[in-house]
Order: structure tokens, then C-alpha cells, then sequence
């Protein structure tokens, strides 16, 4: 790469790059409290909200790690696609409502553990421990798929040392994270999700009309076999098939657990808005998603020599170079790093609050000042992402698998438990219990003997909500100021 070329793309990226920066130090004097740094006190609009939303769950996988998978298997990652859509629209037509007004209801919950405490008056604060475990374990597995990326990154554009792409990366998200909190977050995922949508559409647009059109870009690829553009690839048999089906559409199921995406539900400041966020939300997911499996098909056509293994997700990156000035490649390149922050920063402040409010505050310094819980939440940051780059320093990391185990994690420990706490008033705290650990522990066994081949969010999933549901009938009834917590929140929702 020349030296022009290079001063240009490091000059979009430091542009990118000081933009970002900028927006937390704008918002570092603004965080005068815990519930202005983990939840921007609820005041995010409904364009703000979708697209924090879906830019926090999209990550640096959107750009890498999908369009690698479907470079690889061809349509049948569509499969996937069709989960997360499907999977998105349940998410915010069943949850997003009710789960804003019972976390007010309930006490005013500023996070995930806390709704949920307050939710079953869980007095000993048991549950809220093993929430604030779980999230912490699953957030430095999710976080280390972000930093992967990032190392890629730097790694493929600049030459750089993997290591040494890896603490660029962090040092970003950390800066912007560890300064501006919630707000910073919120703003930036609106800037990176907008960015993310339009260059997912470009790349593959582009390099249909490079390649000549559709006609000779399918005829480009007439020679890597039929199963690359079949939904039911015929290499796989038929039970292997259908347990791949299942697996890549149980995807979805884990949107109902994700805290990084609830709590944006919990910020927003009117649930009446709550329908104009979902419309935009999924438009932004289906065109995205679309076009980042189209990016992987279309770079099987335009690529050669053809990628192998993990580089395959390096295939945005390199087609990115070959379709457009320096300048607007470097802003392209950019994009990859959007989706990596947006997700990485809104995990870590997920995990500061886990730490700060539902550990720190409840067990070992109940009377703690503001000042004290920020100073707890942003210590939080900083140890979270040292634990996680730990994790992401091998360059072979698959960011797909990563972000699937952690995916299968959050989704089984919290997916259940948060449904039925939103509509069965019979759920009880024992049931809580049972549902989040029996979650949790099953994908963590599931993942490391892959019974099956199923996905281990699937298994981890029912298994949870049978939990739920026995432990919950065999338990005494909830208290009448429960039952009337419940009815409020209800009716809050119906109203709206």
C-alpha cells in the first residue's frame, strides 16, 4: 500500500476515531449519578433508541463475522439471518413495552439483576448476585469477540502487530466508555449504526456492477458447487440439515436476554415511542442482515485467491480497498470499528452497572455516595477489558464462534426468566432461581461436548423455562404486593 494511500485511510480513521472521542469527553462532565451513567435517565428518543439498539446488537460480526460465514456456506447462512429477524421483531413487540414500564414500576430497576430483585422482592439479594456473575462471566466472552475483530482490523489494513492492533481497538472503546457513560454510548451507536447500514449495502452493490452485474457475477461463481446457493445444501444429511436449521434459527431466541439490548427499552423516555423505534429498528436488521450474507456471497465472485478458514472474515475488509478511493476506504474501514465499538462499549457499561449497582452497592457499601458508584463502574471498565483482551490475544479466533457461546449464554440465563416475569404473575423468586442458573450452567456443560450439534442456546433455553415453570408451581404463591406490582405494570402497558 503506498504511503499516500496509507496517510489517507489513517486519515479517515482519525477522523472516525477523534469524532468518537470528542463525544465522550463532551458527555464526562454530564455524569453526575449512577442513573445518568448506566441509563442516561431514561430520556433516549425513539430514533436514538432503535438504532443504539440494533447497533449495540449487531457488533463487529455483522461486518466480519456473518458475511465470513456466508463466504464460506453460501445462502444457507440466511438460515441464521432469518432468526435474528425474527428473533428481533419478537423483541421488541413483546418485550420492550412491558420491560420499560415494570423496571419503573419496580422500583424504578436501573439494571437487568436489579428489575429482576425487585421484581420477585428478593430482599437477600441472592438473585441479584448470580445475575451480576453471570452477566460478568458471559460480557468478558462477548467483549474479547470485539476485540478480536479490532485486531483484525488494524491487523489486515495497517500490518500492525496483532497484539498491538488489539490495544488500539480497546484503548478507543475504553476512552469513550470509561468517560461519557450511557449517553456517550447512545450518541456514538447512533453515528456507528448509520454508518454500519449504508456500507453494508455499498460493499456488495458495488461489487455486483465491479464484476459486470448479477449475470456474470452467478456466472463467477458457477464453479463452487450447487449446495453455495441452496437453502438445504445437499453435502449435509438430512438430520445434520435439519439440526442445522434449528440451531441457526434458535439464534433468535436469545434476543429476549441480551442486557446490552434490553437496557436500551429501560432508557427510552416514552413507551408510546416504543412503536416508531420498532419500524426503524427493522428496517435497519433486514436490509443489514441481508446484505451482509450478500457481501459474503458476492466476495466468493470478486475474491481470488479464494480466502481459507478465519481469514474468510476478513472479506469486507479486503473488498472495501479494491472498490473505492482511500479516503472513503479508510471511512468504510471505519464502519468495521463502529460495529465493533458500538457493541463492546455498550457491553462494558452493562457490565460497569452489574458491578457498581448490583455488587458493590448491595453488598458492601449500601450507603455509597454517587461519586463512589461511578468511580466503581468506570475501575469496571477498565478490569473488564483487560480480562477480555486477555481472551481475544489468539489471532485464529473465530469471532463468530465467540459471539454464538455468548449469545447462547445471556439468551438461556435471562431469556426465559425475563419473559415470564413480563407475563406469568404465578412466577416466583425460587423459579427465578432455578430459571437463570439452570440456564446458564446448561450451556456452559452443552457447549463443551456439542450433544447432538445443537446449538447450545436451544437446549439451554427449554431447559431454563422447565425450571421456571416447575419451581414456580411448586412454590407458595407471590405476595399480594407483588400480584398488584404486576396488574400495575399491565395495565401501564395496555394503556399505552
Amino acid at each position: 500500500m503506498e504511503t499516500t494511500v496509507n496517510l489517507q485511510i489513517i486519515l479517515a480513521f482519525c477522523l472516525y476515531l477523534g469524532c468518537m472521542m470528542a463525544i465522550g469527553v463532551y458527555y464526562s462532565n454530564k455524569q453526575k449519578n449512577l442513573s445518568q451513567y448506566i441509563l442516561g435517565d431514561r430520556k433516549l428518543g425513539p430514533w436514538l433508541t432503535s438504532m443504539s439498539a440494533e447497533a449495540s446488537d449487531m457488533s463487529g460480526w455483522m461486518l466480519m463475522g456473518l458475511p465470513g460465514y456466508a463466504y464460506l456456506n453460501g445462502l444457507s447462512a440466511f438460515w441464521t439471518g432469518i432468526g435474528l429477524v425474527v428473533g428481533t421483531w419478537l423483541n421488541w413487540v413483546f418485550i420492550s413495552k412491558r420491560l420499560r414500564n415494570y423496571t419503573e414500576v419496580a422500583n424504578n430497576s436501573l439494571t437487568i439483576p436489579d428489575y429482576l430483585s425487585n421484581r420477585f422482592g428478593d430482599t437477600k439479594n441472592g438473585l441479584r448476585l448470580i445475575c451480576a456473575i453471570f452477566i460478568i462471566l458471559f460480557f468478558i466472552i462477548y467483549t474479547s469477540s470485539g476485540f478480536v475483530a479490532a485486531g483484525k482490523l488494524f491487523n489486515t489494513i495497517f500490518g500492525l502487530p496483532y497484539t498491538t492492533s488489539l490495544l488500539i481497538g480497546a484503548f478507543v472503546v475504553i476512552f469513550y466508555t470509561f468517560l461519557g457513560g450511557f449517553s456517550a454510548v447512545a450518541w456514538t451507536d447512533m453515528i456507528q449504526g448509520t454508518m454500519m447500514f449504508f456500507t453494508v449495502i455499498y460493499i456488495p452493490v458495488a461489487a455486483t456492477i465491479s464484476l459486470g452485474g448479477t449475470t456474470p457475477t452467478l456466472n463467477a461463481l458457477s464453479d463452487v458447487g450447487a449446495d453455495f446457493f441452496s437453502f438445504f445444501p445437499s453435502s449435509t444429511g438430512g438430520m445434520a440439515m435439519l439440526v442445522m436449521i434449528i440451531s441457526s434459527l434458535g439464534w433468535g431466541l436469545g434476543y429476549f436476554g441480551q442486557p446490552h439490548i434490553l437496557v436500551r427499552f429501560m432508557a427510552i423516555s416514552d413507551s408510546k415511542e416504543l412503536k416508531k423505534s420498532t419500524n426503524i429498528a427493522m428496517t435497519w436488521v433486514v436490509l443489514s442482515l441481508g446484505f451482509a450474507i450478500a457481501m459474503g456471497v458476492v466476495g466468493k465472485a470478486y475474491l481470488h485467491p479464494a480466502l481459507q478458514n478465519a481469514d474468510a472474515e476478513r472479506v469486507f475488509i479486503i473488498m472495501a480497498e479494491s472498490l473505492s478511493s482511500p479516503f472513503i476506504t479508510g471511512l468504510i474501514w471505519s464502519a468495521v470499528l463502529a460495529a465493533i465499538m458500538s457493541t463492546a462499549s455498550a457491553q462494558l457499561l452493562v457490565t460497569a452497572s452489574a458491578v457498581s449497582k448490583d455488587l458493590y452497592n448491595s453488598f458492601f457499601h449500601k450507603n455509597a455516595s454517587q461519586k463512589q458508584l461511578l468511580s466503581v463502574s468506570r475501575i469496571t471498565v477498565l478490569i473488564v477489558s483487560i480480562c477480555s483482551l486477555v481472551l481475544a490475544s489468539d489471532p485464529d479466533s473465530y469471532i463468530f464462534s465467540i459471539v454464538s457461546y455468548a449469545w447462547a449464554g445471556f439468551g438461556a440465563c435471562f431469556g426465559p426468566t425475563i419473559l415470564l416475569s413480563l407475563y406469568w404473575k404465578r412466577m416466583t423468586l425460587k423459579g427465578a432461581y432455578a430459571g437463570i442458573i439452570s440456564g446458564g450452567i446448561t450451556v456452559l456443560i452443552w457447549k463443551q461436548f456439542n450433544w447432538f450439534g445443537i446449538y447450545e442456546l436451544i437446549p439451554g433455553f427449554i431447559i431454563s423455562i422447565l425450571a421456571i415453570i416447575i419451581f414456580s408451581l411448586a412454590d407458595s404463591e407471590p405476595s399480594k404486593e407483588i400480584y398488584e406490582h404486576f396488574e400495575q405494570a399491565v395495565k401501564l402497558s395496555n394503556h399505552n
